[in-house]
């Protein structure tokens, strides 16, 4: 009776070698779309479909500015953590995570590079390091990079995207939007232009100084930017909020931003401004033509 019967064999599940490894694809929070890691990446981390601008590591924001290697300074700056700060953990604990999840010591890169030809100093905020917050690292890297720029006559570049003034160091923080400035100010009667790219989020401490004094203030599309957030504010005013309020679409209408730039046009835009307001800069290094060009 065996020859009329068939056996089951149990499903076996699949291989490891047919397994889909994981983190291949991502999906829009906009559109939904699912997206290709690689042609992600080949977008700087706009999707294709409805052009969401995914947030990027302050390393990646680099790469996307320089036109290639960068020299890196004052990356062993790290906090002292000098309040003894606990709350439900304590500040030095959160360094510690923070440090070892993003291989950096504090929320931002200053370097030097060329964008377009010109060298230039640019700063560009991690805001996977405690929410990209404004401590006294943050603030004496960011014043160390502007002093050097007025030095050499470099323009300065700074990228935000922070959730403001590191609390957790209380005054000492607060104390680094006037720091900043002041060296902004000095840079400013140096004649040397200044830029400030406004990504998603930039808000309390770091909006109320550097991220708005710039002699160009471009955001990306979409951006969170504001000093409080649109929670607290209708909180404190109790009204209803106007639709896309604190967004950079909303802000430019509202005479707040001067320009909206998709990343993938970014650096273009950075390098015309530079050649339009540089005068007194070094001029843009020319690479040779091809033999025949």
């Amino acid at each position: 009776m065996a020859w009329f019967k068939k056996e089951r064999k149990p499903i076996e599940p699949p291989s490891d070698k047919s397994r889909v490894p994981e983190g291949l694809w991502v999906k829009c929070p906009t559109c939904a779309q699912i997206i290709y890691n690689k042609d992600l990446a080949a977008s700087l981390s706009v999707c294709t479909k409805c052009s969401h601008h995914f947030r990027l590591t302050a390393p990646e924001r680099l790469r996307t500015l320089f036109d290639g290697d960068w020299r890196e300074y004052d990356s062993g700056l790290t906090s002292t953590d000098p309040l003894q700060f606990t709350d439900t953990k304590s500040y030095r604990k959160r360094l510690e995570t923070s440090i070892a999840n993003t291989g950096l010591k504090d929320a931002i890169i200053t370097a030097s590079g060329r964008i377009g030809g010109f060298e230039c100093a640019v700063a560009a905020m991690e805001y996977g390091f405690i929410g990209g917050s404004m401590g006294v690292v943050v603030g004496e890297k960011i014043t160390r990079a502007i002093e050097r720029a007025i030095a050499a006559r470099l323009p300065v570049v700074i990228v935000s995207a922070s959730g403001g003034a590191r609390m957790m160091e209380g005054a000492l923080s607060l104390m680094q939007m006037a720091k900043i400035s002041a060296a902004l100010a000095r840079l400013d009667r140096a004649r040397l232009p200044y830029i400030s790219i406004l990504t998603d989020p930039t808000t309390g401490g770091v909006t109320a100084s550097f991220a708005m004094l710039g002699d160009v203030n471009i955001a990306e599309p979409g951006a969170l930017i504001g000093f409080a957030g649109p929670r607290v504010i209708e909180q404190t005013i109790r009204q209803t909020l106007p639709e896309g309020f604190q967004r950079s679409e909303f802000l430019v209408e509202h005479g707040m931003l001067d320009l909206i730039v998709d990343r993938r046009e970014l650096k273009d835009t950075v390098t015309r401004i530079l050649r339009f307001g540089g005068a007194g800069l070094r001029p843009p290094v020319r690479t040779a033509a091809a033999p025949g060009a």
